[in-house]
């Protein structure tokens, strides 16, 4: 016998039909040289369609791995939908290793395309000749091209790639244990080995994120997710946001104290992630630099590894901010 209540898979295209339907006024805000540039969840739901179709125009079809190499910032945020909500399969590359693992990487979970920032282009044009089943790069950005052209593999602008593109997509049925996006460890023996998120854990996690014994993540709050978005999903924030009907605040390249002291003051996020030592270094600064505001947090995600005690209680004694070991 079976349940007469409603029954639907838990995947991402659930939270982006929700997200962008219902929470379409949210704002995703991104950090620049210049200030900060923003863009509505609507907004941003008929950019992932386009991107959606793009990446179909380049080949990519079911199953297939688009790679990203990319800061925290709007349009990583739409590759987090577009690639995953089409039946392919988001693979955040970890701009943080040595030239050859992410190679070793790339290689091994035979990347189609890559998405990279165009400040982050030097990098992969170091490494691309290596990747061998990469077809595309894509760059997000202005900037010189020829590095990355010299690899030999046909090299694409974002916007370029976007535009005329329809704005809706026929996002298709996906089974909830289908792959959605994988990454892979580090600090491992040997070789990274790779993790493949489903649909329905990526649903299930936002869940958790959301719930009042996780992080509490609801409508109206401003998420900063400073922990990298190629970091075990940005633990979970990018979704878990969209699903609550949050704000996103995005750090892009600027990870610095200053210039995350500076978005906490102008642009007042409610909850932050990161790792212990940004945390430590936002401390430092503030004792540095007396009278800054960061009253607009609730809560600190911390995770990554164990948060000190000391630390903890300053954070809560002196500025009224609880962090909660992620």
């Amino acid at each position: 016998m079976h349940s007469t209540m409603q029954d639907f898979p838990l995947t991402v295209t659930g939270i982006l039909r929700h997200g962008t339907g219902w929470n379409s006024s949210r704002r995703v805000t991104t950090a620049t040289s210049e200030g900060y540039r923003d863009i509505s969840y609507g907004e941003l739901g008929t950019r992932v369609a386009q991107l959606a179709h793009g990446l179909r125009q380049l080949g990519v079809t079911d199953g297939d791995r688009v790679a990203t190499f990319m800061w925290n910032n709007q349009e990583h945020l739409e590759a987090y939908f577009a690639a995953p909500c089409m039946g392919a399969v988001l693979h955040t590359l970890n701009i943080r290793l040595a030239g050859e693992q992410i190679a070793f990487i790339a290689n091994q979970a035979e990347d189609r395309v890559v998405l990279v920032d165009m400040s982050l282009a030097p990098l992969l044009a170091a490494v691309l000749p290596e990747l061998t089943s990469v077809r595309t790069v894509v760059v997000a950005g202005e900037g010189d091209l020829a590095a990355l052209t010299a690899s030999g593999k046909t090299v694409l602008r974002y916007d370029d790639l976007l535009d005329g593109q329809p704005i809706e997509y026929s996002w298709p049925d996906l089974d909830e244990r289908s792959a959605a996006a994988m990454c892979y460890t580090s600090g491992t023996t040997g070789n990274p080995k790779g993790v493949v998120y489903s649909h329905r854990s990526s649903y299930l996690h936002s869940m958790t994120v959301c719930a009042a014994n996780g992080l509490g993540v609801r409508n109206g709050d401003r998420v900063l997710p400073i922990v990298s978005m190629y970091h075990a999903n940005a633990w979970g924030q990018p979704y878990a946001a969209m699903m609550a009907g949050a704000d996103l605040l995005l750090p892009d390249r600027f990870l610095q104290a200053a210039p995350l002291v500076d978005m906490i003051e102008q642009r007042r996020p409610t909850i932050g992630a990161a790792v212990p030592t940004i945390w430590n270094d936002v401390l430092q600064y503030l004792h540095a630099n007396p009278g800054r505001d960061i009253s607009s947090l609730r809560l600190v995600a911390c995770g990554g590894s164990a948060v000190p005690l000391g630390m903890m209680k300053e954070y809560e004694q002196s500025y009224g901010v609880h962090i909660s070991q992620a």
